[in-house]
């Protein structure tokens, strides 16, 4: 079971769009577990004050370093994989998603205001994620794309695995173009080939449009799939 844990100021978030459809069902099937920890609680004061102004000047508030601290030491176990979602942070994709698919737990650190104490981080050896080149209000979000790309790829939690294959990033490349009923649609006809019933063509078919549009629209991935 893949045990996840988030710190937030925001508990209400949680679980939000991992409570349904395929998600939702793998957790009451015990394949992984949420816990949500609200970093309020371990406030040092009536008001509940976790932030406090940046030493050196700047903008906004930071989350304090004791704080944080105390809230991650009363519910962390030793050896857990800790996340702080961050725009500076190593770029989340398929990859990391995959490794993390594979752990017994994964601990988010959802930021607010400007973000966190540097110490903090390095005390905890905490790796910094980033889900995009963009900057989001608070790290809630960033966590439930994880969380989201990480448990479909646990074992049993979608019901056709061989799938996974065939989707976008698997061996570099993006997933093909996909066609359902009705035949005609807008003047717009399904591709001959898929309607041939020639497997092997249909594959040949696939694996060309998918280098096709790599090649056009993610010459990153393309560059990868060639040296591949």
């Amino acid at each position: 079971m893949l045990q996840v844990k988030i710190f937030t100021l925001y508990p209400d978030l949680f679980p939000g769009p991992l409570d349904i459809g395929i998600f939702k069902k793998a957790k009451q099937n015990k394949i992984w577990n949420l816990r949500v920890i609200n970093i309020r609680d371990y406030s040092k004061d009536n008001h509940g004050t976790v932030d406090d102004t940046p030493f050196g000047g700047g903008s906004g508030m930071l989350l304090r370093p004791d704080i944080l601290a105390s809230a991650l030491d009363k519910n962390i176990k030793k050896g857990e994989k800790i996340i702080y979602l961050s725009p500076r942070g190593k770029k989340f994709d398929q990859e990391f998603a995959k490794k993390l698919s594979q752990e017994k737990g994964a601990v988010f650190i959802c930021g607010r205001y400007e973000g966190v104490d540097e110490r903090f981080l390095i005390h905890n050896e905490i790796e910094e994620v980033s889900v995009g080149d963009f900057v989001l209000s608070g790290g809630e979000i960033g966590a439930q794309l994880i969380m989201d790309a990480t448990i479909r790829l646990i074992p049993d939690v979608i019901g056709n695995a061989a799938g996974l294959m065939d989707e976008s990033f698997e061996r570099h490349l993006l997933e093909y173009p996909l066609y359902t009923h009705p035949r005609v649609w807008k003047d717009m006809e399904v591709p001959e080939v898929l309607l041939s019933g020639n497997h092997k063509k249909i594959q040949m078919w696939k694996l060309k449009m998918s280098e096709k549009l790599t090649k056009f629209r993610r010459p990153d991935l393309w560059s990868k799939y060639i040296k591949s």
